[in-house]
């Protein structure tokens, strides 16, 4: 994902999130672990908000098995963040989210990354397809190949 050809109307959703003080590391800008931290904040919000995430009690839920993040530019506290998300690939039983984050009005963003979630039963840890509620809530976040259900 290269930054020149990345802009806000890339993605689906947004969230704002502001920066903290303490995110700021001893060189002064917002300390890379952080921003993974946007990167739960927004998928696991919009989930919740969309109802198909229900953290303490939903039957199936989301493990991370894979990440990656690309810094272009530094984000500092008392910045704003907004963070945008999309969905490049809807599979039975995994996703590929993508989330770019821009700093204030800024056109370009400052970080963009991706996460896989591959979705298992609570209880077993073992792979399930998608639930309904949940492939029709980030089905309109949908940028890349969506497999059939």
């Amino acid at each position: 994902m290269e930054r020149k050809s990345e802009e806000r109307a890339d993605y689906r959703h947004f969230l704002t999130i502001p920066t903290r003080w303490m995110d700021n590391d001893v060189y002064g800008h917002v300390n890379n672990v952080v921003y993974y931290s946007y990167f739960d904040t927004v998928v696991n919000r919009y989930l919740i908000d969309a109802g198909a995430l229900e953290i303490e009690t939903s039957p199936v839920i989301g493990l991370v098995v894979e990440t990656g993040c690309r810094y272009f530019a530094p984000i500092t506290f008392p910045d704003r963040v907004d963070a945008g998300l999309r969905v490049a690939r809807l599979g039975n039983s995994s996703v590929r989210y993508e989330v770019g984050l821009f700093r204030n009005d800024d056109p370009a963003p400052a970080a963009s990354g991706h996460f896989v979630h591959v979705y298992v039963d609570r209880e077993t840890r073992r792979p399930v397809l998608l639930p309904d509620p949940l492939r029709a809530a980030l089905t309109p976040l949908v940028t890349g190949p969506a497999d059939p259900a």
